[in-house]
């Protein structure tokens, strides 16, 4: 009841209507020395990264994002969240280059945690498998293609649908080639459940191994339950 007496509720601004130019405030605990203020403008807007493999659409800012501001408000001139602070681009030739999430991407999510304690991303496209590397060491050492080993299939996932079993190889994705789960994440970044892919995969067949395309639909996080 007392912290509830010397806070505010922040209110949420509309970070689809920024415009280059417009004002920036970060706050947060920079180095974790206590709360902290800088200022600067918007300096470019619907920014794409990749972060974690996953890719991400930014506001860029030159207001000074510091260790201890990611997780900090990004603010309007009217005190308004538009953005929560979330990564620095570091190197000694740039300088003031910040970015933070949209809170239009944000607030979604903070109204599923206040209504139901979770979010969950129904967007998130998932091909339903659970596998591992083969490398270009592994391949030459047992004769197999480089790619994804399929350890397991997730029952009723796009996968197991279009006829992927566990003991295939996953050698192409919608044209581009795999050689590893993590390349393989990443470009499923790009798409969202529902999506339809042609994916190729590697089959041993006694003599040796067969590939075969079949089309499989992205499966949502409820899926994978």
């Amino acid at each position: 009841s007392e912290t509830k007496k010397d806070i505010a509720v922040a209110t949420l601004g509309n970070s689809e209507s920024l415009k280059l130019g417009q004002p920036a405030v970060a706050i947060g605990n920079a180095l974790g020395y206590g709360q902290s203020v800088t200022v600067g403008y918007i300096s470019a807007i619907d920014r794409t990264m990749v972060i974690d493999q996953r890719q991400m659409t930014m506001i860029q800012t030159d207001a000074a994002i510091n260790p201890g501001n990611s997780g900090g408000a990004l603010l309007n001139k009217e005190g308004e969240v538009i953005g929560i602070n979330s990564v620095k681009y570091a190197s000694t030739e740039v300088e003031g280059i910040g970015y933070a999430i949209p809170i239009a991407y944000a607030k979604p999510i903070i109204e599923s945690l206040i209504k139901d304690g979770e979010y969950v991303n129904t967007q998130t496209a998932y091909l339903g498998i659970q596998g591992g590397d083969v490398t270009s060491d592994v391949a030459s050492a047992y004769k197999i293609p480089i790619g994804v080993y399929v350890s397991s299939v997730i029952e009723g996932c796009g996968a197991q649908k279009a006829g992927i079993v566990q003991g295939d190889i996953i050698v192409k994705f919608d044209g581009k080639k795999i050689s590893s789960m993590s390349e393989l994440q990443s470009v499923l970044s790009s798409y969202k459940a529902g999506d339809k892919v042609k994916v190729v995969y590697a089959r041993q067949n006694g003599n040796g191994y067969e590939e075969s395309e079949v089309e499989v639909k992205l499966s949502s996080a409820k899926d994978m339950k």
